[in-house]
C-alpha cells in the first residue's frame, strides 16, 4: 500500500502538541478560500511513498508523535489506515488527523471510518477565512473543532479534546 506524500516533516510543533513527525498527503478537493496549503489540493502532486517507507520516518524518532495532515488525508483514507494501524502496533505514539470533512460525515463513511477508529485526535471541518484569528490553537478556524475520537466513538457523541496541563 502506498500513499500520494508531499512531504513529512519531522519535529514540528505547529500540528498538535509536542513535537510530531507530520505526514503531509497530496490531494484536497476541498479547496477552501484562504488555504495556507494549495499547492496540496493536486492527487498527483507529490509522490508516491510505501507505507514501509513511511514507518521507517515515523520509527526514527522515538519522542516524536505523528499528525497525518494535507491536503487532506481522508481522501487517502486506506493508505492512511494502514499506516495508522502500523503506528499503533509498533509504537506508543498518539495519532493526530486534520480533514475538510465533519466528524459525522466521516462516521457514515466505511473506508474514513476504519482510519478514524485509529486516531487520537480529529481536527475536523472546512477551513473559514471569516473565522480565522491568530489566537486559536492547532486549528485555523473557529468552526473547526479538536475531537477526542476514542471517547466520541465510545460515548456515542463528539467529545473534544481537552488540553493537559
Amino acid at each position: 500500500m502506498s500513499i500520494r506524500i508531499l512531504d513529512i516533516v519531522e519535529d514540528t510543533t505547529v500540528d498538535g502538541p509536542g513535537f510530531r513527525t507530520s505526514i503531509y498527503c497530496a490531494g484536497c478537493t476541498h479547496h477552501c478560500e484562504g488555504c495556507h496549503n494549495p499547492q496540496s489540493w493536486a492527487h498527483d502532486a507529490g509522490q508516491e511513498m510505501s507505507v514501509a517507507d513511511i514507518m521507517q520516518v515515523v520509527e526514527a524518532d522515538p519522542f516524536a508523535n505523528v499528525t497525518f495532515s494535507g491536503g487532506d488525508p481522508m481522501q487517502q483514507a486506506e493508505g492512511f489506515a494502514e499506516l495508522a494501524t502500523a503506528i499503533r502496533s509498533r509504537t506508543k505514539k498518539t495519532i493526530w488527523c486534520y480533514t475538510g470533512y465533519t466528524f459525522e460525515t466521516l462516521l457514515q463513511m466505511p473506508a474514513q471510518r476504519r482510519l478514524l477508529e485509529q486516531l487520537d485526535v480529529l481536527v475536523d471541518g472546512p477551513y473559514v477565512a471569516s473565522r480565522h484569528h491568530n489566537g486559536l490553537i492547532f486549528r485555523g478556524s473557529e468552526n473547526q473543532r479538536i475531537i477526542d475520537v476514542p471517547r466520541s466513538l465510545r460515548n456515542g457523541r463528539t467529545e473534544l479534546w481537552q488540553r493537559s496541563a
